[in-house]
């Protein structure tokens, strides 16, 4: 995609350092004191689940301004099968540009590419009031279950979209997430040091 200053390309090895820089400002101090997505990012590209050819970042007039990568991951069925699915994550647009439609369009052209690749599904943890704009909607809905929580559990943040319609009907069971998600805060906080120094503080909202 390019169009209007803006392109949406596939990232390059040179483009590494400067995603994930980008990555670290768009989620400082959004979810917890600091960050973690940077490193989570550094470290899913080595992932065998990695999708390379679905890692995305978006440009304006030259200047790298958010990304998109995608991980294979499957549903463990209900019925002793496993599906296979795509998750998302970490995507983000840069803090000063956010809410000006650039977030919705490299989704859309993400999700687009994806399902002509051959996905599926998607399915990740965000908020319903942005990602149903783009087709999202409860994965509960679907009968799928968040890495077996019970079904009474709150999973309002659990979204599934079929990029393939039908895709998933007969199936329930409980999502897996990649383990490359889960990273040691002493090795997120060695990672960190090698970028500019920022405040980390605790704000209304955060979750961790």
């Amino acid at each position: 995609m390019d169009k209007n200053g803006v392109c949406i390309r596939l990232e390059r090895k040179e483009d590494h350092r400067s995603t994930e820089r980008l990555v670290r400002e768009a989620f400082w101090n959004v979810y917890r004191p600091g960050c973690s997505e940077h490193y989570v990012l550094h470290v899913l590209r080595d992932d065998p689940a990695f999708v390379s050819a679905l890692d995305f970042v978006m440009e304006k007039d030259g200047r790298l301004i958010g990304q998109n990568m995608f991980m294979r991951t499957v549903i463990d069925a209900d019925d002793g099968r496993t599906v296979d699915v795509l998750t998302m994550g970490p995507i983000c647009i840069l803090p000063e540009l956010q809410r000006r439609g650039y977030g919705k369009a490299l989704l859309d052209f993400s999700l687009e590419k994806a399902a002509a690749s051959g996905y599926g599904a998607v399915l990740f943890e965000g908020n319903i009031a942005f990602y149903g704009k783009s087709g999202f909607d409860y994965a509960g809905r679907f009968g799928i279950r968040y890495n077996d929580m019970p079904e009474d559990a709150d999973t309002s943040f659990f979204l599934c979209r079929e990029l393939r319609p039908g895709c998933l009907d007969g199936v329930t069971g409980a999502y897996r997430t990649p383990a490359g998600y889960y990273v040691a805060e002493a090795d997120v906080e060695r990672f960190d040091r090698g970028f500019p120094p920022r405040v980390k503080r605790r704000l209304p909202g955060q979750l961790f």
